[in-house]
Order: C-alpha cells, then sequence, then structure tokens
C-alpha cells in the first residue's frame, strides 16, 4: 500500500530503553514491568495498574476477578471490536447486547437499564474510537443498579470526558497496545482500578495463579500465562512519555481531515463531543444517505486498488456468524448499529501521516464517491 492505514511512531528513545533491558538479567516480572505499571497508574489517577498480553486478556481477568462466569449476563455494545464480546464469552457468560447512541455510536445509556435482568453482573461499555461522550451518563445508569463496569478504554487512552480521564469510569477497566493504538507495547494491555483486591487477583491470575508469597511452584487458583515481558514495558514506558506529543500529533491528523472534508456533505466527519477531549485512536467517516453497504464496499475496493489502505470498522459483532448462531441474533436486532455499520469508513490515521498525504486520501475519496453515486 502506498498510505497504510496505521503505522506505529517508534523512536529512537524507545529502541535504546528496550535495547537496555535486553541488556539486563530481567526479561520478565523485573523492574520495568513494575515502572511501567506505576507510571500507567499515575497517568491514570488510578491506585493500580496490572500489565498484561492483550487487552482481550485485560477484559478477560477483569470480568474473572468479579466473579463472573457460566449463567452470568453482561451488558455491552455490538458497536466495537469482536473482543469486548468475546472476553465475555470465555468466562462462561452470555453477552447481552444492547444499541448504540447514532451519534456517540457509544453504548445508549437509556437502552442499558432496559436490559438488566436478574442474571446481569456487570456492563461491559467501550469507548468506541477513542471517544468517552455518554460515559458519565452510562456510570449513572449502572451505579443506579449497583453493578460493577468493566470499562473498555483499549481504544480511548489520554482522552477526557468533563475533565475525567478515560479508564476511570469502570469499577475496573482496560487499555490496549496494539501497533495502532496512542501508545504500543508492541502486544500487550493494561488493567487498572482503584480495588486492591481486584488488582492483587489478577496480578495471580495473570501469572498461573501464583500468590504473592507461596513461591514460584504455589498455585493459588487456576490462572494463566497473560504476562507482559520487560521488553515490551521498556516500549510501553518510552511511548508513554511522550504521551502528549503523541496525542497532540494525532489531533493534528484529524484536523487536517476535518478541514480538508468539511465541505463534504456526502460525508459525516467525527468531531470532539460537547465536554470531551478525543485522544485519537482512529479517523472513521459514516457516508451520509443514500450511500449503502454497496456503495461503501466498492469505496473500501477502490481505495484499496488505488493504494490507500481503509477498512469498515466495525462490523456488528452480534451478526459474526458464531455469535448469531449460539445466541439467536439476527439483522435487525440493533437496527443503529446495523446501519452505522453498514457506512463506516476507517481513513490511514497514524502520528506521522502528512498533510500532503491526507490531501492525496481526500482527493481519491472525492473521486471515489463521484463514480459510486
Amino acid at each position: 500500500m502506498r498510505i497504510p492505514l496505521s503505522r506505529p511512531d517508534v523512536t529512537e528513545r524507545e529502541i535504546e530503553r528496550v535495547v537496555e533491558v535486553l541488556r539486563s538479567p530481567d526479561l520478565s516480572l523485573g523492574p520495568t514491568l513494575r515502572r511501567f505499571e506505576e507510571a500507567f497508574a499515575a497517568y491514570t489517577g488510578r491506585q493500580h495498574a496490572v500489565a498484561v498480553n492483550s487487552g482481550t486478556s485485560g477484559l478477560f481477568l477483569s470480568l474473572l476477578s468479579l466473579g463472573i462466569g457460566p449463567g452470568d449476563e453482561v451488558i455491552t455494545t455490538p458497536f466495537t471490536f469482536i473482543a469486548s464480546a468475546t472476553s465475555i464469552m470465555m468466562t462462561g457468560a452470555r453477552p447481552v447486547f444492547v444499541d448504540i447512541d447514532p451519534v456517540s455510536l457509544n453504548i445508549d445509556p437509556p437502552r442499558i437499564e432496559a436490559a438488566v435482568t436478574g442474571r446481569t453482573k456487570a456492563v461491559l461499555p467501550v469507548e468506541i474510537f477513542g471517544n468517552p461522550a455518554g460515559f458519565d451518563k452510562v456510570r449513572d445508569v449502572v451505579e443506579r443498579h449497583r453493578l460493577p463496569i468493566v470499562e473498555d478504554s483499549c481504544e480511548a487512552l489520554g482522552s477526557v470526558l468533563h475533565g475525567r480521564k478515560a479508564g476511570t469510569f469502570g469499577t475496573i477497566s482496560v487499555f490496549g497496545f496494539y501497533p495502532n493504538k496512542q501508545i504500543t507495547t508492541g502486544e500487550g494491555g493494561m488493567i487498572v482500578t482503584d480495588r486492591d483486591d481486584l488488582a492483587d487477583l489478577c496480578v495471580s491470575l495473570r501469572n498461573q495463579g501464583r500468590g504473592a508469597k507461596g513461591g514460584w511452584l504455589a498455585h493459588e487458583r487456576l490462572g494463566y500465562n497473560f504476562r507482559l515481558s520487560d521488553i515490551n514495558c521498556a516500549l510501553g514506558l518510552a511511548q508513554l512519555s511522550r504521551i502528549d506529543e503523541i496525542k497532540a500529533k494525532r489531533r493534528q491528523v484529524a484536523a487536517w481531515y476535518r478541514e480538508m472534508l468539511a465541505a463534504e456533505d456526502r460525508l459525516i466527519v467525527p468531531n470532539d463531543a460537547s465536554g470531551c477531549e478525543t485522544s485519537w485512536f482512529v479517523f472513521v467517516v459514516q457516508l451520509a444517505e443514500p450511500y449503502g453497504l454497496q456503495q461503501r464496499d466498492r469505496i473500501l475496493q477502490e481505495m484499496g486498488r488505488q493504494g490507500i489502505q481503509v477498512s469498515n470498522y466495525f462490523p456488528p459483532v452480534h451478526l459474526q456468524p458464531f455469535i448469531a448462531v449460539q445466541y439467536g441474533h439476527a439483522r435487525g436486532d440493533f437496527p443503529v448499529a446495523e446501519s452505522m455499520s453498514r457506512r463506516t469508513i476507517a481513513l490511514p490515521f497514524y502520528n506521522r501521516l502528512t498533510q500532503d498525504e491526507i490531501a492525496v486520501i481526500c482527493g481519491v475519496l472525492r473521486g471515489v464517491l463521484d463514480a459510486c453515486r
């Protein structure tokens, strides 16, 4: 591809930090892990941070730490990356989907209330594309029912709503560090919480069920090998030290897109919601009516043919075949999420994308829109 969909921003500082760890005797469970966790807790304003090998692992362990398992229900959104739902399924619980708000694209708070049953044990909302809009209302609804929130902040590191950072709305919250995220560890994730018991349990669960005092071959519970190595943590620690710089670069890229597409009435272009400071994860536009699924897919194909990588963020989770069959979902179950999924286009988005490259992307997109009427 001439212009890829995403690209990590790794500098010599990150490379030097990784090499330092490689030259040390501590490649796993060492001091760099502890420093990364401490720095991340301080940045998010939470009491505890527990590094794991992926955001998916973080969601799964967070649910387990709350005692969620077979027979339980967890309310979540159908408009997200699939791990938000499969992490629930991995515990044996059932993901209960509710539709999304058509503006924020996040879970619609009033619909949560209607979905609560006697089996509901938690709510797992997602700050989609890094947008925390409505999370204060989600928290209000969920607290009325005295349910825990597992906040999926995997796309939202650095986002702020009314002065409150993403990752602080949940009883327990999770971030992801895949290479297309705001910061990357190559692969990895972080669990944050203010509860000592949840943090201690997640530390044990990520490390084969070992306890704090029992020794390397003493296992207190069923656990998993979900550790994040000090090598990965060195990369993450260096990236976290640049988070303000990274956010500023991504804000600039988003601003260039908004400026160049401002007059394009065939697209709905994302902006910061009221009271939000978005830490941009991706830049996703929506096709306006009457464009639909066929035109969107033609646009994806043609832009790829012209060397510009784009994607359809996100297909509806409830219509993924193995989920639809298992839980009996069908088209029309969640019409807002399905409508948005038919019209979304994720454009190339990364720190080092230049203004000239964005001009090329927008020019190609306009030409393809003309051809796909």
